[in-house]
């Protein structure tokens, strides 16, 4: 049986070459020496809309009549493709998004013409809303986010732009929630240059792909992870035989991983890339994929983030850093206890950014003050450095945690 074919990755270039963003694999040179060995990034949260969705919803829309009604199920990424897709080709569009979704996802896909329908609270509940909503209606046409050849052919197109974008190509990292952008991307590099290896990426919150592989059958799980693009229950027989085939192994990765990898993207490279689409650079950071000789592309599928939850991810990630130091120290509770620890904190140069004074606590002498304090530091080794300077000041300093 033929899963997918190199003619049909190759005509859907065809169809989105006119639409599509041209996002040109970069190398990442002060990563590359950082994490030793030639890395680059695919950067699909340049793509319009946001994500690389913006492919397979144009192909797959692309041969509908014009003026068809249109219906979907989406987290964000794959509503934004399919409802500009939509108002490009001249349909009507009605998508599912969870209740809980993020803001911006919702207005940019209403921004684009697309009536939106909120319920639900996982991106699976949506699907199957609007699987009922298409089976209900006259006319209506179901877009899935990955289970069909059209979407997947689209998302594939990035294969074979990396083939050419990437010199010495030899691994590719790609996120892996349902299969369809791994399956697809996987599909055209084998077939066109079977010797690349390609390794799947999932957050251990959602690992359906890997558990579904071990299992030979769809496996669903229940997802917990920040990554809402690749959170789904479980892939479907389709994208698990695409995987199954053309995929040399699936990887996951944690929260923690993945905020560090947004951390360090958004610091070291100035990308803005949604939890999601940093999973396969997680993957690279985390040394959860062993280094090999040639060029390693890691695609960057989307950089749709709230704004309130990117701020949080990056307080989150600055304290796994070590970025933040959490400290209590207990004094005396008379005045200039308060004017000894900030002159110590002043003679280390360090950086106050909050300060709390509690008179009153458990286990507390009534003659004593515990002062909570977060300064700023450069990672783990000047925190240790910290909390020994201030203790050989005589300062009772603890870290918190």
């Amino acid at each position: 049986m033929t899963l997918l074919s190199l003619a049909e990755i190759e005509s859907a270039r065809t169809v989105i070459g006119g639409v599509i963003s041209e996002t040109r694999a970069t190398c990442a040179h002060s990563l590359s020496l950082r994490l030793g060995r030639d890395l680059w990034f695919k950067p699909e949260h340049l793509q319009r809309t946001g994500s690389f969705k913006f492919r397979g919803a144009y192909n797959r829309l692309a041969e509908l009549p014009e003026g068809s009604h249109v219906v979907a199920g989406s987290a964000g990424n794959h509503a934004q493709g399919v409802a500009l897709a939509a108002s490009l080709l001249g349909h009507r569009a009605t998508i599912f998004m969870p209740a809980n979704a993020s803001l911006p996802k919702v207005q940019a896909t209403r921004s684009y013409g697309a009536e939106v329908v909120l319920g639900g609270v996982v991106v699976d509940e949506c699907i199957e809303s609007a699987n009922e909503f298409a089976d209900s209606t006259a006319g209506a046409v179901l877009v899935p986010p990955f289970d069909h050849p059209s979407i997947i052919a689209g998302q594939g197109t990035i294969g074979l732009e990396l083939i050419e974008e990437v010199p010495d190509l030899r691994t590719v990292l790609v996120a892996v929630g349902g299969g369809g952008l791994c399956g697809g991307v996987a599909a055209a590099i084998k077939l066109a240059r079977p010797g690349v290896r390609v390794i799947g990426v999932a957050a251990e919150g959602a690992d359906s792909m890997r558990r579904s592989l071990a299992a030979g059958r769809p496996t669903a799980v229940e997802p917990s992870t920040l990554a809402d693009g690749i959170a789904l229950r479980a892939p479907t027989q389709l994208t698990l035989d695409l995987v199954s085939r053309f995929v040399d192994d699936i990887v996951t990765v944690s929260d923690e991983s993945i905020t560090l990898a947004m951390l360090l993207l958004l610091e070291r490279c100035k990308a803005v890339v949604e939890p999601a689409g940093a999973a396969p650079f997680a993957a690279i950071n985390s040394g959860e994929v062993d280094p090999a000789p040639g060029s390693t592309v890691v695609v960057l599928g989307g950089g749709n983030v709230d704004s309130m939850l990117l701020t949080r991810l990056v307080d989150h990630g600055l304290g796994a850093m070590g970025r933040y130091l959490r400290l209590r120290i207990v004094a005396s509770d008379r005045p200039g206890s308060l004017a000894v620890i900030t002159e110590a904190l002043a003679e280390l140069n360090l950086n106050v950014i909050e300060v709390a004074h509690h008179r009153y606590g458990v286990g507390q002498a009534l003659n004593a003050v515990e002062i909570g304090l977060v300064v700023e530091t450069t990672g783990p080794e000047h925190q240790d450095g910290v909390l020994e300077a201030l203790r050989s000041r005589g300062l009772a300093a603890e870290r918190e945690v």
